[in-house]
């Protein structure tokens, strides 16, 4: 690949964002090879149908008791599995904040009195993609929830 020119960027983890990332406009990314898990690949495929991005992907068992259990139940490890496969509705919802800093977004920051959160929301339907910024306040949340906010466990 790199003796046509293209430029290659490993990645280890976060498949889900390697994937958004490829129709994140100003990326620099064009697309994403690899084997990842099938979660993933669907929540990818929810994220690229938001966006108007494309996924294809093939089932890849891991060992050959995957491969086996997944013969018996009927599915084709040959077949290429287009954006239809993976998510067939037009009216699909993705979301996903960061727990850690990545590419896509910012991990949870913690100050004094509460948190800052990085996430996405995006609906198919609409094409709508939001950025979502949020302020968490330890005392507010604790008003309403048996959770304890603001002491080490």
């Amino acid at each position: 690949m790199r003796n046509t020119g293209a430029r290659i960027r490993l990645i280890t983890d976060g498949d889900v964002a390697g994937a958004v990332m490829t129709a994140w406009p100003g990326s620099g990314i064009d697309v994403l090879m690899g084997i990842g898990g099938t979660p993933e690949g669907v929540l990818s495929a929810c994220a690229l149908r938001c966006m108007g991005g494309e996924i294809q992907g093939k089932l890849w068992p891991r060992n050959d008791n995957e491969k086996s259990l997944g013969h018996k139940m009927g599915y084709d490890f040959n077949s290429v599995l287009q954006m239809e496969d993976l998510v067939s509705s037009d009216n699909c919802f993705f979301a996903a904040t960061g727990i850690t800093d990545g590419e896509l977004v910012s991990g949870v920051k913690y100050f004094g009195d509460g948190a800052r959160t990085h996430s996405l929301v995006m609906r198919s339907k609409s094409g709508t993609v939001r950025e979502v910024i949020s302020k968490h306040r330890w005392d507010k949340l604790m008003r309403f929830s048996q959770i304890i906010y603001d002491q080490e466990q």
